[in-house]
Protein backbone atom coordinates (compact mmCIF):
# COMPACT_ATOMS: atom_id res chain seq x y z
CA UNK A 1 0.00 0.00 0.00
CA UNK A 2 1.51 3.00 -1.08
CA UNK A 3 1.79 6.44 0.21
CA UNK A 4 -0.67 9.15 -1.27
CA UNK A 5 0.00 10.86 -5.01
CA UNK A 6 -1.61 13.19 -6.71
CA UNK A 7 -1.96 13.46 -10.56
CA UNK A 8 -3.85 15.71 -12.63
CA UNK A 9 -3.76 13.45 -15.91
CA UNK A 10 -6.15 10.90 -15.75
CA UNK A 11 -9.44 11.39 -15.93
CA UNK A 12 -12.24 9.87 -13.45
CA UNK A 13 -13.04 6.38 -14.49
CA UNK A 14 -16.84 5.86 -13.92
CA UNK A 15 -17.80 4.82 -9.98
CA UNK A 16 -18.06 1.01 -10.97
CA UNK A 17 -14.12 0.70 -11.39
CA UNK A 18 -13.00 2.68 -8.68
CA UNK A 19 -15.32 1.34 -5.58
CA UNK A 20 -13.00 -0.21 -3.08
CA UNK A 21 -11.89 -3.63 -2.68
CA UNK A 22 -14.37 -4.58 -0.05
CA UNK A 23 -18.12 -3.10 1.56
CA UNK A 24 -17.22 -0.21 3.84
CA UNK A 25 -20.72 0.60 4.57
CA UNK A 26 -20.48 -1.40 8.01
CA UNK A 27 -18.50 0.79 10.55
CA UNK A 28 -15.00 -1.21 11.15
CA UNK A 29 -14.74 -2.41 14.50
CA UNK A 30 -10.98 -2.69 14.81
CA UNK A 31 -11.79 -6.60 16.21
CA UNK A 32 -10.52 -9.32 14.89
CA UNK A 33 -12.45 -12.76 14.85
CA UNK A 34 -9.97 -16.05 14.99
CA UNK A 35 -9.88 -18.97 12.34
CA UNK A 36 -7.69 -22.10 12.95
CA UNK A 37 -6.22 -20.06 15.73
CA UNK A 38 -4.97 -16.88 13.15
CA UNK A 39 -6.80 -13.40 14.06
CA UNK A 40 -8.47 -11.87 10.99
CA UNK A 41 -10.43 -8.35 10.87
CA UNK A 42 -13.77 -8.02 11.26
CA UNK A 43 -15.81 -6.76 8.96
CA UNK A 44 -13.68 -7.48 5.47
CA UNK A 45 -13.11 -10.69 6.41
CA UNK A 46 -15.41 -13.59 7.89
CA UNK A 47 -14.77 -17.59 8.51
CA UNK A 48 -17.18 -18.40 5.92
CA UNK A 49 -14.92 -15.83 3.55
CA UNK A 50 -11.75 -17.99 4.89
CA UNK A 51 -12.97 -21.36 4.58
CA UNK A 52 -14.37 -20.67 1.14
CA UNK A 53 -10.78 -20.34 -0.43
CA UNK A 54 -9.85 -23.11 0.81
CA UNK A 55 -12.14 -24.79 -1.02
CA UNK A 56 -11.89 -22.92 -3.92
CA UNK A 57 -11.48 -24.10 -7.79
CA UNK A 58 -7.95 -22.96 -8.97
CA UNK A 59 -7.61 -22.33 -12.85
CA UNK A 60 -3.89 -23.90 -13.78
CA UNK A 61 -3.50 -20.28 -15.18
CA UNK A 62 -4.17 -18.70 -12.30
CA UNK A 63 -1.23 -16.21 -10.77
CA UNK A 64 -1.36 -15.68 -6.91
CA UNK A 65 0.75 -13.26 -5.23
CA UNK A 66 0.95 -13.71 -1.69
CA UNK A 67 2.60 -11.91 1.07
CA UNK A 68 2.64 -11.44 4.74
CA UNK A 69 1.10 -7.60 5.62
CA UNK A 70 3.28 -4.63 4.39
CA UNK A 71 5.99 -7.18 2.51
CA UNK A 72 5.39 -5.45 -1.53
CA UNK A 73 1.77 -7.13 -2.27
CA UNK A 74 1.03 -3.67 -4.20
CA UNK A 75 4.30 -3.43 -5.61
CA UNK A 76 4.08 -7.02 -7.08
CA UNK A 77 0.82 -6.40 -8.23
CA UNK A 78 1.89 -3.32 -10.19
CA UNK A 79 5.31 -5.42 -11.69
CA UNK A 80 2.47 -7.95 -12.90
CA UNK A 81 -0.05 -5.85 -13.94
CA UNK A 82 2.52 -4.34 -16.33
CA UNK A 83 4.47 -7.82 -17.44
CA UNK A 84 0.93 -9.97 -18.69
CA UNK A 85 0.44 -6.24 -20.74
CA UNK A 86 3.79 -6.34 -22.23
CA UNK A 87 4.92 -3.56 -20.61
CA UNK A 88 1.65 -0.99 -21.73
CA UNK A 89 0.48 1.19 -18.61
CA UNK A 90 -3.04 1.34 -19.97
CA UNK A 91 -4.33 -0.91 -17.55
CA UNK A 92 -2.30 0.26 -14.22
CA UNK A 93 -3.76 3.77 -15.29
CA UNK A 94 -7.32 2.86 -15.70
CA UNK A 95 -8.37 0.04 -13.68
CA UNK A 96 -7.46 0.12 -9.52
CA UNK A 97 -4.93 -1.94 -8.19
CA UNK A 98 -7.20 -4.40 -6.18
CA UNK A 99 -9.39 -4.60 -9.17
CA UNK A 100 -6.44 -5.97 -11.23
CA UNK A 101 -5.72 -8.60 -8.26
CA UNK A 102 -8.64 -8.93 -6.08
CA UNK A 103 -8.03 -10.58 -2.64
CA UNK A 104 -8.80 -14.36 -2.03
CA UNK A 105 -10.01 -14.52 1.66
CA UNK A 106 -12.15 -11.27 1.65
CA UNK A 107 -15.86 -10.88 1.70
CA UNK A 108 -16.76 -11.22 -1.79
CA UNK A 109 -13.63 -12.45 -2.83
CA UNK A 110 -11.46 -13.07 -5.68
CA UNK A 111 -12.72 -16.81 -6.02
CA UNK A 112 -16.88 -15.34 -6.25
CA UNK A 113 -15.81 -12.92 -9.13
CA UNK A 114 -17.15 -13.95 -12.56
CA UNK A 115 -15.85 -11.19 -15.04
CA UNK A 116 -11.87 -11.18 -14.29
CA UNK A 117 -9.75 -11.85 -17.59
CA UNK A 118 -7.47 -14.45 -17.76
CA UNK A 119 -5.08 -15.40 -16.36
CA UNK A 120 -6.43 -14.38 -13.19
CA UNK A 121 -4.29 -12.80 -11.07
CA UNK A 122 -5.18 -12.45 -7.53
CA UNK A 123 -3.87 -11.95 -3.67
CA UNK A 124 -3.60 -13.20 -0.83
CA UNK A 125 -2.50 -12.71 2.98
CA UNK A 126 -3.36 -16.27 3.87
CA UNK A 127 -0.98 -19.21 5.48
CA UNK A 128 0.01 -21.83 3.70
CA UNK A 129 -2.24 -24.21 5.83
CA UNK A 130 -5.21 -21.69 4.84
CA UNK A 131 -4.69 -21.38 1.33
CA UNK A 132 -6.39 -23.27 -1.89
CA UNK A 133 -5.92 -26.95 -1.60
CA UNK A 134 -6.84 -27.32 -5.57
CA UNK A 135 -3.40 -24.95 -5.87
CA UNK A 136 -0.91 -27.67 -4.46
CA UNK A 137 -2.17 -30.33 -7.42
CA UNK A 138 -2.56 -27.27 -9.83
CA UNK A 139 -0.05 -25.55 -12.31
CA UNK A 140 -0.84 -22.22 -11.23
CA UNK A 141 1.95 -20.33 -10.30
CA UNK A 142 2.62 -18.00 -7.06
CA UNK A 143 4.74 -15.68 -6.48
CA UNK A 144 5.64 -14.60 -2.40
CA UNK A 145 7.36 -11.99 -1.61
CA UNK A 146 9.46 -11.99 1.47
CA UNK A 147 10.45 -8.87 3.79
CA UNK A 148 12.91 -8.10 6.36
CA UNK A 149 10.58 -8.45 9.75
CA UNK A 150 11.75 -5.13 11.28
CA UNK A 151 10.94 -3.29 8.22
CA UNK A 152 6.94 -5.05 8.00
CA UNK A 153 6.76 -4.58 12.04
CA UNK A 154 7.96 -0.75 11.35
CA UNK A 155 5.40 -0.34 8.07
CA UNK A 156 2.45 -2.53 9.80
CA UNK A 157 2.72 -0.59 13.04
CA UNK A 158 2.49 2.71 11.17
CA UNK A 159 -0.40 1.25 8.89
CA UNK A 160 -2.20 0.19 11.88
CA UNK A 161 -2.46 3.61 12.70
CA UNK A 162 -4.96 4.90 9.97
CA UNK A 163 -6.69 1.79 8.91
CA UNK A 164 -9.83 1.45 9.71
CA UNK A 165 -10.29 -1.90 10.17
CA UNK A 166 -7.27 -2.62 12.10
CA UNK A 167 -6.64 -2.70 16.03
CA UNK A 168 -5.17 0.46 17.49
CA UNK A 169 -1.71 -0.60 17.82
CA UNK A 170 -0.95 0.77 21.11
CA UNK A 171 2.70 1.98 22.02
CA UNK A 172 5.71 0.69 19.74
CA UNK A 173 6.96 -1.63 22.54
CA UNK A 174 3.34 -3.08 22.89
CA UNK A 175 3.26 -3.34 19.08
CA UNK A 176 5.91 -5.52 18.99
CA UNK A 177 5.14 -8.01 21.97
CA UNK A 178 1.50 -8.58 20.08
CA UNK A 179 3.88 -8.84 15.99
CA UNK A 180 6.68 -11.30 18.31
CA UNK A 181 3.66 -13.08 19.56
CA UNK A 182 1.37 -13.15 16.71
CA UNK A 183 -1.29 -11.34 17.77
CA UNK A 184 -1.77 -9.22 14.60
CA UNK A 185 -3.43 -9.58 11.70
CA UNK A 186 -2.86 -12.86 9.98
CA UNK A 187 -0.79 -13.78 12.42
CA UNK A 188 3.02 -14.87 13.17
CA UNK A 189 5.20 -13.55 10.17
CA UNK A 190 7.67 -16.36 11.42
CA UNK A 191 5.31 -18.97 11.13
CA UNK A 192 3.69 -17.41 7.83
CA UNK A 193 7.29 -17.20 5.77
CA UNK A 194 8.40 -20.46 7.67
CA UNK A 195 5.39 -22.59 6.10
CA UNK A 196 5.33 -20.73 2.21
CA UNK A 197 9.50 -21.15 1.74
CA UNK A 198 8.81 -25.26 1.89
CA UNK A 199 7.15 -24.47 -1.71
CA UNK A 200 10.31 -23.34 -2.38
CA UNK A 201 12.29 -24.98 -5.35
CA UNK A 202 8.89 -26.00 -6.74
CA UNK A 203 7.92 -25.33 -10.89
CA UNK A 204 5.23 -22.96 -9.98
CA UNK A 205 6.16 -21.00 -6.97
CA UNK A 206 8.81 -18.16 -7.07
CA UNK A 207 10.43 -16.97 -4.08
CA UNK A 208 11.47 -13.37 -4.33
CA UNK A 209 12.39 -10.22 -1.48
CA UNK A 210 11.48 -6.65 -1.43
CA UNK A 211 14.82 -5.78 -0.63
CA UNK A 212 15.91 -7.72 -4.23
CA UNK A 213 13.42 -5.93 -5.82
CA UNK A 214 14.51 -2.63 -4.32
CA UNK A 215 18.31 -3.30 -5.15
CA UNK A 216 17.96 -4.59 -8.81
CA UNK A 217 14.00 -4.13 -10.03
CA UNK A 218 15.02 -4.72 -13.63
CA UNK A 219 17.00 -8.21 -12.77
CA UNK A 220 13.81 -8.93 -10.70
CA UNK A 221 11.68 -8.55 -13.59
CA UNK A 222 13.73 -10.44 -15.87
CA UNK A 223 13.48 -13.24 -13.68
CA UNK A 224 9.54 -12.94 -13.16
CA UNK A 225 9.25 -12.71 -16.23
CA UNK A 226 11.34 -16.20 -16.65
CA UNK A 227 9.13 -17.82 -14.32
CA UNK A 228 5.62 -16.75 -15.86
CA UNK A 229 7.15 -18.14 -19.27
CA UNK A 230 6.49 -14.49 -20.64
CA UNK A 231 9.41 -12.84 -22.09
CA UNK A 232 10.16 -9.42 -22.93
CA UNK A 233 11.51 -7.29 -25.35
CA UNK A 234 14.40 -4.61 -23.67
CA UNK A 235 11.53 -1.49 -24.35
CA UNK A 236 8.97 -3.53 -22.91
CA UNK A 237 11.15 -4.96 -19.95
CA UNK A 238 12.19 -0.72 -19.81
CA UNK A 239 8.42 0.06 -19.57
CA UNK A 240 7.82 -2.42 -16.75
CA UNK A 241 10.32 -0.92 -14.62
CA UNK A 242 10.22 3.12 -15.17
CA UNK A 243 5.77 2.14 -14.61
CA UNK A 244 6.38 0.12 -11.36
CA UNK A 245 9.17 2.51 -9.77
CA UNK A 246 7.66 4.17 -6.11
CA UNK A 247 7.60 7.03 -7.81
CA UNK A 248 5.51 6.46 -10.84
CA UNK A 249 3.19 4.47 -8.44
CA UNK A 250 3.22 7.31 -5.91
CA UNK A 251 1.56 9.16 -8.92
CA UNK A 252 -0.70 7.20 -10.07
CA UNK A 253 -4.29 7.82 -8.60
CA UNK A 254 -5.22 3.71 -9.27
CA UNK A 255 -2.12 2.67 -7.50
CA UNK A 256 -1.92 4.99 -4.72
CA UNK A 257 -4.85 4.58 -2.37
CA UNK A 258 -6.02 7.58 -2.42
CA UNK A 259 -9.35 6.82 -4.30
CA UNK A 260 -10.18 4.78 -0.67
CA UNK A 261 -12.25 6.67 2.10
CA UNK A 262 -10.88 7.73 5.15
CA UNK A 263 -12.88 5.10 6.81
CA UNK A 264 -10.76 2.23 5.47
CA UNK A 265 -7.26 4.76 5.02
CA UNK A 266 -7.22 7.74 6.62
CA UNK A 267 -4.46 9.06 4.57
CA UNK A 268 -4.29 12.65 6.32
CA UNK A 269 -3.11 11.11 9.63
CA UNK A 270 0.02 8.60 7.75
Amino acid sequence: RRPPGATSALVAPPVFMVSPPYSYSQKMSGEYFRYQGIPFPMGIYSPESVRAVENADVQDDDIFIITYPKSGTNWMIEILSLILKDGDPSWIRSVPIWKRAPWCEIILGAFSLSDQPRPRLMSSHLPIQLFAKAFFNSKAKAIYVGRNPRDVLVSLYHYSKIAGQLKDPGTPDQFLQNFLKGEVQFGSWFDHIKGWIRMKGKENFLFITYEELQQDLHGSVKRICQFLGRPLGEEALGSVVANSAFGAMKANAMSNFTLLPPSLLDQRHG
